[in-house]
């Protein structure tokens, strides 16, 4: 696991919020070598996602600079996830189910969003239809299978690309591997997922967060 210095989380916090709060995209950038995707696979990812009741995995996030922050990822349905980040970055993303949040830790500062108006919308929001706002997109590789999801009438919510290997062993046969965000100023976010693990019980206070503003700042 990587520590980081204090400096590197900083463009981190800027693009993170960009990119979970009203980011409106750019175009997307394909995977080179386009291999055709098969028919139904958008199906599958839909059935994959769905098929999530909860997850928990190792992280890493990268910003358009190369800035990259490790952590821990725990996702539960419907609508719950936590970025645990390393602590150098004293921050913190996470969702109860309603509503995402930014913790600031550092600065004693929290951001908030509705899930549904996030590019996360497409993990999280029980109403987003995947299927009616995804687009495939071709890969480099058959056993790959990306989907780029955004709804064109509300560009302010942002674009998500959600990339899966197949994987008779996850939900769906089709394992969530990274997704990237990119906005209008090409502030790009990566987060890639390594360790995923399905089923595990998750207790619904991991989805809770120490607000700094009536804390001075503790986590």
């Amino acid at each position: 696991m990587i520590t980081l210095q204090k400096f590197a989380a900083k463009p981190i916090r800027a693009a993170l919020a960009v990119t979970l709060g009203a980011a409106v995209p750019a175009a997307f950038l394909a995977a080179p070598a386009p291999v055709s995707a098969a028919e139904g696979d958008l199906d599958a990812a839909v059935a994959a996602l769905r098929g999530i009741g909860s997850m928990t995995a190792d992280f890493t996030q990268t910003d358009r600079n190369g800035a990259t922050i490790p952590g821990k990822l725990f996702l539960k349905r419907p609508g719950k996830i936590r970025f645990e980040y390393a602590p150098s970055a004293r921050m913190l993303v996470v969702s109860n189910g309603k509503s995402l949040y930014l913790v600031d830790y550092e600065v004693g500062q929290v951001q908030r969003w509705p899930i549904g108006n996030s590019p996360l919308g497409a993990l999280l929001d029980p109403s987003r239809d995947v299927k009616a706002y995804g687009t495939l997109v071709p890969t480099d590789h058959p056993d790959v299978v990306s989907v780029e999801v955004r709804d064109r009438k509300r560009p302010e919510y942002g674009v998500i690309t959600l990339v899966f290997v197949r994987d008779a062993s996850a939900p769906g046969g089709l394992r969530l591997t990274n997704w990237v965000a990119l906005d209008s100023q090409n502030n790009r976010t990566t987060v890639r997922l390594s360790n995923q693990s399905y089923g595990a019980a998750i207790a619904d206070s991991k989805f809770t967060f120490v607000d700094p503003r009536r804390t001075g700042g503790r986590r």
